[in-house]
This record gives C-alpha cells, structure tokens and sequence, in this order.
C-alpha cells in the first residue's frame, strides 16, 4: 500500500465506523415505525421463505446512513480544508452518487408502500441512470479479455457508445441486486463483501484512489450496522429503498476508477450470473423476464435441503473467493475468470435446477415408486 492511501486510511475507516453506527441506530427506529410508514412485508406467495409479517425499511436506514454521514464528512471537509491525497473525483460525481442514493430510497420507499407495477419501477431505474449520466459518470472503456480495453468515446459518435453502456450497467445491476434479495442478509452481505472489495481496490492499484476508497467505506458502514438486524432470522428487509440506493451506488463505484468495472463484474459474478440465466431461463419459457418465481439460485440451494443460514453463508464463501480472484488478477484477467464463471454457472443452475425439481417431487410424493401401481390420490392428501 503507497503512502497516499496509508495516510488517507484514518479518514477512511473513521467515514466506516460513523456510517455503521449511524446506521446500526437507525434500523430500530424504522422498524419501529415502519407500521406508520407502511412498508409491511406480507408473505402472501411460494416465493417467501419467511411465515410472518416484517417491516420493509431497513433500505432507508443505509440510505441515511450513507448519503446523511456522507454529507456531513463533505461540509467538515470543507470547514476543515482536509484534501486527501491520491487521484481526485469529480465535485458532479460525488453529487450525483449522493442525489442518486436519496432519489433511489425515495422511489423504493414509495413502490415499498404502494407495490407499483413493474414498469413503473423500470422507469425509476432509467430515471437513476440519469441522474449518473448528468453527474458525467459514464462508462468509457469497457475491458477486453483478448486485449487492450475497448474505447466507447469516438471522435465520429462521440459520447452515444458511453451513454448507452453506461445506461445498460446501472439498469443491469439495479436488478442483479433486486433479483438476489430473496434470503436474509443475502442482498446486505453480498453487498458488502462486493464494495470493500471495491474500496481495498481503490488503494492498492495505481492511481490509488482514496476519495473511491472512502465512498465504499461509507457504503460498507452503513450495510455493515444494518446487517445485523438483516441476517437470518431477520428483523427488518432492505425492501426496495435499499435495493436501489445499494444497487445505484455499487453501479456508480464500479465507475468511478481504474478497472473497477472489470473489479464489480468478477466479484457481483453471482447475482449477475444468475440473473443471466434466470432472464434466459425466462423467455425461452415464452414468459416476462420480470416474472417472479423460485428460479434463484438461493432458492435452488433451498430446495436441495440447505437450510437458510447455510445457503446465505455458501453464496458469501463464493463471492469472497470470487473477491480474492479480483484482487489478485489483473483486468484481463478477471474479466477471463468471468467468463469461465459464467460458463460453469450455467453448467451448474441447470444440474441444480433438476436435482432441486427432483428433490421436490420426492418429497411431494414420497410414495410414488416405478413398482407401485397405486393411484397418486392418497398420497396427495385428497383421497380416502
């Protein structure tokens, strides 16, 4: 580690521990009153994997947490004229990161209430994405696992290659995010585990990037104090607020820096790749890729006879060695290990898929044998 990020690393672990206090005192408070709020989560279909009503606010504690210490460190900052070393970050970037966060929390809390439509929900992810594009957060190399990284600004197209990319990332990763919060403390977990990953990045590749750095740390924080109350059995949801505040700032800090894209696809390589395959999965059944159903991965690991602590902490020991291959590669590799990833993901989902459909028809009908020529009425309750 440089000398640049030795002496940038009080400030940021001071920004992680005040994010995770400010957060690990915020989530009782929104369970207290999420009644008022109106954000309940009622298990009312198959796809729950809880039996009770649970308050879904916990998304506007780490939003809180994270935008209100973030504000707060940037006005002493400037009370106090402190300029950390290291390659800077735009004053529009910062600011569209923070605005982006709150308007996430915002339109999350309102589909939290209100239970919007999908599409209503599509269009606050267009919405986010612009908020990044103006704060001129764009995507402008891609990585290449062949070869040098891919420019997307041209002097012949200018900046429309960038745009869209970038617009296809924050979208994309929007509901990577959304698709995983489906077991307690899976989202939260990952989440962090991805972003400290990030900030480690920040500070040891060169240019060594503290400002980054200490964005993830507040990131880290306030997922880190709102943990707790998330993991299994869990006391509060992030809910929608917290799928798009984390997922709009995970998308924004993969940006922000040198091969932190490559960085976010190897370590996010589960919900990314499970998404993939679900979306695929999805419309080759001739069905909305938006669909809701049992098809995640989490809940394969379920079916196979997991019980939740143990798929929760199998999918965090994946995304910590996928985290370690980050650190350790460079960007073509990572981008390569992705790609084989994704290849064996498949390879994986499918065989999970039929083990796990064969693990629920046992236990569905447990009589059922090839010798057996009963009906299958009394074995389904609704016989004589």
């Amino acid at each position: 580690m440089s000398q640049d990020a030795l002496d940038a690393l009080p400030f940021i672990l001071a920004a992680l521990g005040a994010a995770a206090l400010v957060s690990f005192l915020l989530t009782p408070l929104t369970i207290r009153y999420a009644g008022r709020l109106g954000a309940i989560d009622v298990p009312n279909d198959e796809r729950r994997v809880h039996s009770q009503p649970i308050p879904r606010t916990g998304g506007l504690a780490v939003a809180t947490a994270f935008v209100g210490v973030g504000a707060l460190g940037l006005l002493a900052n400037q009370l106090l004229g402190v300029a950390l070393p290291g390659r800077p970050v735009q004053t529009t970037e910062v600011a569209a990161l923070f605005v982006g966060v709150a308007v996430g929390a915002i339109f999350g809390y309102i589909d939290d209430r209100y239970q919007l439509k999908a599409r209503w929900q599509f269009v606050a992810q267009f919405v986010l994405a612009g908020i990044a594009l103006a704060g001129g957060i764009l995507i402008v190399r891609i990585p290449n696992p062949f070869g040098d990284s891919i420019p997307l600004v041209d002097p012949a197209i200018g900046t429309a290659a960038a745009v869209a990319v970038t617009t296809i990332w924050i979208v994309g990763m929007l509901n990577s995010v959304n698709f995983i919060d489906g077991l307690d403390g899976l989202l939260a977990g990952i989440s962090l585990i991805a972003v400290t990953t990030l900030g480690v990045i920040s500070l040891v590749s060169a240019p060594v990037q503290p400002v980054v750095a200490m964005l993830c740390a507040l990131l880290a924080g306030s997922l880190l104090g709102f943990l707790p109350y998330n993991f299994h059995p869990a006391r509060v949801f992030i809910g929608t607020a917290g799928v798009f505040a984390v997922g709009y700032a995970l998308a924004v800090l993969s940006v922000l820096g040198t091969a932190k894209l490559a960085v976010a696809l190897l370590v996010l390589g589960v919900p990314i790749i499970d998404t993939f395959w679900i979306i695929i999965r999805r419309v080759s059944q001739g069905r909305s890729p938006f669909d809701a159903d049992r098809g995640h991965f989490h809940h394969r690991l379920l079916d196979l006879g997991l019980t939740h602590r143990q798929a929760v902490l199998l999918i965090y020991a994946i995304c910590i060695v996928l985290a370690v291959l980050s650190v350790v590669l460079s960007g073509q590799g990572q981008i390569s290990v992705f790609l084989i990833v994704v290849l064996l993901a498949g390879i994986v989902l499918y065989l999970l898929t039929r083990r796990a459909q064969d693990a629920l028809d046992r236990r569905s009908y447990p009589d059922d044998s090839d010798d057996d020529d009963s009906n299958d009425i009394g074995t389904n309750g609704s016989g004589t």
